[in-house]
């Protein structure tokens, strides 16, 4: 284990003491955690090569934005490209895919509390289950650390490619598929990490995988075929619901917000009820790119609002652009950091 600014005991320490004031307080006693509570996080990736990745904050009324809130809090840069933001308790877990690292934030200061770099390399998702960590690395492996003290307990050899990470009950799902090909997920119980299984969807190639930590959803689509497929996946790794997206090629984006599917084909962005068999034939928005591959780099619907980005060609900060996700009008437009990928509720 390879940890910088506190040992692992003092991590493990900061985590039972911050359990125990939780389960002292009362609600009408809850006081004021940080500058960064009760807003969006936006992971803003950074030009690979470069330690430019940084994360940028919105308060929930819009009104605030805080930029480079990792640098301004701990005065040093965060690493080269910020990939995703995972949290476990008052912490947030910064995964950095070029630096081999993931940094362990305070989630309402940003003031770092530790680094993991142990057996890390090229790490890309994270979820937590059952108080492990688990980490999609190396293309094909999964390691899994303690979450109280973050020492590695394993590395799982998934085989095929380990991308996006997500957890349903006690099971833990790796997508099998990145940039669009693959159709595979892998999945164990997270009680003893040993058992992998395999579920091969029956129709397009893996774009997205997430979840509702009861459900698995996934979209799928080919790059030739006229429809596109969002699955239902159990916690144990069976398929409930199919829903056929007729007509909609290449959905990509998905996401889950208020009983409502969102999900994204090109620059279009749908919406239909999760419980609806009714496929919609027009987008509630129509965004635009500034340069190829630069339009919905970000993605993502939180609350009744869905947030995108611009990636500006990779050569500026990029353009966030703000929906209403019912009307599809625009609540707000900023600038962020460069080539934000991800938005998250804090």
């Amino acid at each position: 284990m390879n940890l910088k600014k506190i040992t692992s005991i003092a991590f493990a320490s900061i985590m039972l003491f911050a359990t125990s004031c939780r389960s002292e307080s009362s609600i009408s006693e809850e006081q004021p955690k940080g500058k960064y509570q009760d807003g969006i996080l936006m992971s803003n990736e950074g030009n690979y090569g470069t330690p430019n990745a940084d994360v940028t904050f919105m308060s929930s009324d819009m009104n605030s934005v805080f930029q480079q809130i990792y640098k301004n809090n701990n005065s040093e840069n965060l690493g080269d490209v910020l990939q995703t933001i995972g949290f476990y308790g008052n912490y947030s877990f910064l995964v950095l895919n070029n630096s081999n690292k993931v940094k362990v934030v305070d989630r309402y200061n940003f003031q770092k509390v530790a680094e993991i770099t142990d057996q890390l390399n090229q790490p890309r998702y994270i979820t937590f289950n059952n108080n492990k960590v688990y980490i999609t690395n190396d293309t094909k492996y999964v390691n899994i650390y303690d979450a109280n003290n973050l020492s590695l307990i394993k590395r799982l050899n998934v085989v095929d490619n380990a991308e996006r990470i997500v957890s349903a009950g006690a099971t833990v799902f790796v997508q099998n598929a990145a940039w669009g090909f693959g159709n595979k997920l892998t999945y164990f119980n997270s009680s003893d990490n040993t058992t992998l299984s395999s579920l091969t969807i029956p129709n397009g190639q893996i774009q997205k995988t997430i979840t509702d930590n009861v459900f698995v959803y996934v979209v799928a689509s080919d790059s030739t075929a006229a429809d596109s497929y969002i699955y239902q996946i159990s916690s144990a790794g069976t398929i409930v619901k199919t829903i056929t997206l007729t007509g909609i090629p290449k959905a990509t984006n998905l996401s889950l917000d208020n009983g409502k599917f969102y999900f994204t084909s090109g620059m279009k962005i749908y919406s239909m009820g999760a419980n609806s068999s009714t496929v919609p034939t027009t987008p509630i928005v129509t965004a635009t790119e500034s340069a190829p591959y630069s339009g919905l780099y970000g993605f993502e619907v939180i609350d009744g609002r869905i947030y995108t980005s611009d990636a500006q060609g990779f050569t500026a900060d990029s353009k966030v652009t703000i929906y209403d996700a019912n009307s599809g009008s625009t609540l707000k437009v900023i600038t962020a950091g460069r080539a934000t990928n991800g938005f998250f509720k804090n």
